[in-house]
């Protein structure tokens, strides 16, 4: 009897997609910059000991959690219903709670409240209410620490989330072979006029309003470190001059967000994202993790200075913005 063949070496599982959501919050700076642009985002540190990429600037995010969800979701929520957020998404049922994800994220990470009170004044607009802000910032904690659901504050406070004022930019996936898969949904919206931002000191460590173009600059030169889905997302907003310029493109073309799954290539020049639509994306099998061999932060790294490097070019090969070409003139976790 022939001996049997060697046993083909396991083949580990692919790592199950996490949904995430993550929001671009913007604003005009008093000045115009020196390309005469106006237009700034919210970003906030990573936690220097996080697993994935740690001290990476990012915009405010996270997972997506079953208790963003629910009867309680849409009560909450004005602007959009769960059915409206669905259909944008591409979902049966549940899109609202990306949404209310993401207003989550924004109050635990950068202590913004997209929310009002109706018939009351402006949430957490300096002025002058210190019991208010002491209050917020109690709940603020409890939601960090997960012993105060976000909705059953919005309940209790009555409140209303602007879900209407979140239009949705961009959806990318991590590529196959990563060691950790985030289905991520970028939202854009503006920031409440007001209020202040303030990192959390746990998750994240620092924040900053800053310039797209200044961001991407600070990338180059070493004094940050953004990943690549971010440098995309501040490539194609930086197209614009104002925050009004922005979310009207984006409230515009919210209804086609097409799906940015890259795939990873190892050649003789390193390693490379290809990108739907890109020459060779079609006849580019899935990877199969090869090309995240050693370190997956410094593969992330590599890629994601290349990707910086080559926007000094031009902004062209932005895909998955078809909906906003044209109309910048009036002028995005994880990978």
């Amino acid at each position: 009897m022939p001996p049997s063949a060697p046993a083909a070496p396991d083949t580990p599982a692919e790592p199950a997609l996490r949904q995430a959501a993550t929001v671009m919050l913007v604003r005009d700076a008093p000045e115009p910059g020196p390309d005469g642009g106006a237009l700034e985002v919210l970003m906030v540190r990573r936690n220097l000991k996080a697993d994935f990429v740690g001290g990476a600037y990012v915009f405010p995010g996270g997972a997506v959690d079953p208790a963003d969800a629910g009867p309680d979701a849409e009560a909450a929520c004005v602007g959009r219903s769960d059915a409206e957020a669905s259909a944008l998404l591409g979902l049966p049922s549940g899109g609202l709670a990306y949404w209310v994800a993401v207003l989550r994220e924004t109050f635990e990470e950068a202590g913004l409240l997209l929310a009002e009170r109706p018939g009351g004044p402006a949430l957490l607009a300096g002025d002058g209410d210190t019991g208010e802000v002491a209050r917020f910032g109690a709940e603020r904690a409890a939601v960090n620490a997960r012993s105060r659901r976000f909705l059953d504050l919005c309940r209790d406070e009555q409140l209303r989330l602007l879900v209407g004022d979140v239009h949705y930019f961009a959806r990318w996936i991590t590529p196959k072979g990563a060691p950790r898969r985030y289905d991520t949904r970028f939202f854009v919206a503006a920031a409440p006029p007001g209020q202040i931002a303030a990192h959390d000191a746990g998750e994240t460590i620092a924040d900053v309003w800053i310039s797209p173009a200044d961001a991407l600059a600070q990338h180059r030169e070493g004094d940050i470190e953004l990943i690549f889905p971010t440098i995309r997302n501040l490539q194609a907003i930086g197209r614009f001059a104002t925050s009004a310029a922005l979310l009207a493109a984006a409230a515009e073309a919210s209804s086609s967000v097409p799906t940015i799954e890259p795939r990873v290539v190892t050649d003789g020049n390193g390693v490379r994202i290809v990108l739907p639509g890109d020459e060779d994306f079609e006849g580019m099998p899935p990877t199969d993790g090869a090309g995240f061999a050693g370190d997956f932060n410094e593969v992330v790294r590599a890629i994601s200075m290349k990707a910086n490097l080559e926007g000094l070019a031009g902004l062209e090969g932005l895909e998955g913005l078809e909906g906003l070409e044209g109309l910048e003139g009036g002028g995005e976790p994880t990978p």
